[in-house]
């Protein structure tokens, strides 16, 4: 199903996400939206907190080969490198784009939607796409990661844009819990 992706200014988007106990099939059709929302928007990559659920789980899609499309869930992330800058967007932001530095290798360690353990390694687009989308999960969005010039340009470019301002959806519960119960 596709989900309406949040916009920048929704607090959700500021807001850590939690990390996922529950490997059930509320998760699998969270993950289906994901992949369906981003495949239509079109974006490569979209985390659960830019449709409104704060858990810790994103989906990807740079590519066509083997490990250039899926899901993480619960992403632990090892970067390699000097950053480099190079353009990059968001869904939340449509239609800015700016330079930002990123670490151009990146190992990330999480579990697939049936919990079964996974490892991602990229380079270029694909080390970028994970390194965005696992920040989304942490509360951060591309332009906190920007120089301090670069990101008074991009939020004088967001309140130029049409739909800066737009109303705040409310934020959903997530259905999962976040204790374990015994």
């Amino acid at each position: 199903m596709l989900r309406p992706i949040r916009l920048f200014g929704d607090p959700v988007l500021k807001t850590p996400a939690e990390p996922v106990r529950d490997f059930d099939l509320e998760l699998r059709n969270l993950v289906r939206d994901l992949n369906e929302t981003m495949l239509d928007a079109p974006g490569v990559g979209l985390a659960a907190p830019q449709i409104g659920v704060s858990l810790r789980v994103f989906t990807f899609h740079v590519g066509d080969e083997e490990g250039e499309s899926g899901h993480l869930i619960n992403p632990v992330l090892a970067l390699d490198g000097e950053e480099e800058e190079d353009e990059e967007g968001c869904l939340s932001l449509p239609g800015i784009q700016f330079l930002t530095p990123r670490a151009p290798r990146v190992v990330a360690k999480g579990f697939d939607m049936h919990g079964e353990p996974i490892t991602i390694e990229g380079t270029e687009l694909l080390a970028r796409c994970v390194q965005h989308e696992t920040d989304h999960l942490d509360g951060i969005l591309f332009i906190d990661r920007m120089s301090k010039k670069e990101r008074k340009l991009a939020m004088k470019a967001i309140r130029e844009a049409e739909w800066y301002g737009a109303p705040v959806p409310e934020i959903r519960v997530s259905p999962h819990s976040t204790q374990r119960i015994s």
